[in-house]
């Protein structure tokens, strides 16, 4: 991928941050792309340090709004002497019971992460095909749209079509040279529990989601979760499931859905309730364990809500 042109969504923090990094790194010109101004700037003086004979840029864009998304790519190929990768990575997490979270959840979860990838998808994808390198167009999903988790179900749904999105995508897209590769990420070390909307018991659930996305051997380290997904990309793989639990846990899936259905009825009974206390709900030992993911947080732009 080296010099190609490149742009992020979700770029300014946590994993979108470390993809732009890998693509800054290999010296391309990237794009990042994101809601907050504020969080943005700090994004592109974060990649600059790393640039070399190479544009990094930032611009403000919302993707659930298409006129928005069809604006940034048209001034990104323009500026960059067309699109060669596109990454859709914007996107957001509601952590809680359903009812709890109730359907405006599940609309932002759509709006944001389908839709988004949708928008960033369309307009991008006519560019895409003019690229002399053939190009590129990776959607962000995740091992919870290929295993629906308790207390995480809008994220879930939302993720399952973005990887029916990418893979039907992937086989339209064939003939006209143009590769989509379904990235399903497990848990990461990314810091992104500072940024989660909560329901129900607040706390209690801030502190399970908090220790089990930074705790060693389940998680990941973020910068090696980059690394592998933009390797992906590199080598126009249809899709890549990131973490050996990620893996065990779609492949159980695939092969035997009514039993981690009902194993998944069990973990749902020992998840918080309703109750709301707030979002500090950490223990002293979940503090210990999760201490990488809060680390990653400083590190990757995550300054919390």
């Amino acid at each position: 991928m080296k010099d190609l042109s490149v742009l992020v969504t979700g770029g300014s923090r946590g994993l979108g941050l470390l993809l732009a990094r890998q693509c800054v790194e290999r010296r391309c010109d990237v794009t990042v792309a994101a809601r907050d101004e504020e969080e943005l700037d700090r994004a592109v003086g974060l990649l600059r340090r790393r640039a070399r004979d190479t544009g990094v840029t930032g611009r403000v864009c919302d993707v659930t709004d298409r006129a928005a998304v069809r604006e940034l790519v048209e001034r990104t190929a323009e500026e960059q002497r067309g699109l060669d990768v596109v990454v859709a990575n914007a996107g957001n997490i509601q952590v809680g019971p359903a009812e709890e979270s109730g359907t405006e959840a599940f609309r932002s979860a759509m709006e944001t992460m389908f839709f988004g990838a949708l928008h960033t998808s369309m307009e991008s994808l006519p560019h895409l095909r003019e690229s002399p390198a053939g190009g590129r167009l990776g959607l962000i999903g995740s091992v919870g749209g290929l295993l629906p988790v308790p207390h995480l179900v809008p994220y879930s749904c939302a993720k399952s079509a973005v990887g029916a999105l990418a893979e039907g995508l992937h086989a339209e897209e064939a003939a006209h040279g143009v590769t989509v590769t379904a990235v399903h990420p497990g848990l990461m070390r990314t810091g992104s529990h500072n940024q989660v909307e909560l329901s129900g018991d607040e706390g209690s659930e801030f502190a399970w989601f908090a220790t089990l996305a930074g705790l060693p051997g389940l998680s990941m380290d973020a910068l090696r979760a980059a690394e592998r997904i933009v390797r992906a990309l590199e080598r126009r793989r249809t899709r890549v499931v990131l973490t050996p639990a990620a893996q065990l846990g779609a492949k159980a899936y695939g092969v035997a859905p009514t039993l981690v259905t009902r194993t998944n009825e069990v973990v749902a009974r020992l998840m918080p309730g309703a109750q709301r206390s707030g979002r500090t709900g950490r223990s002293r030992w979940q503090s210990a364990v999760s201490a990488l993911n809060d680390r990653a947080a400083r590190r990757l732009n995550q300054t919390g809500a």
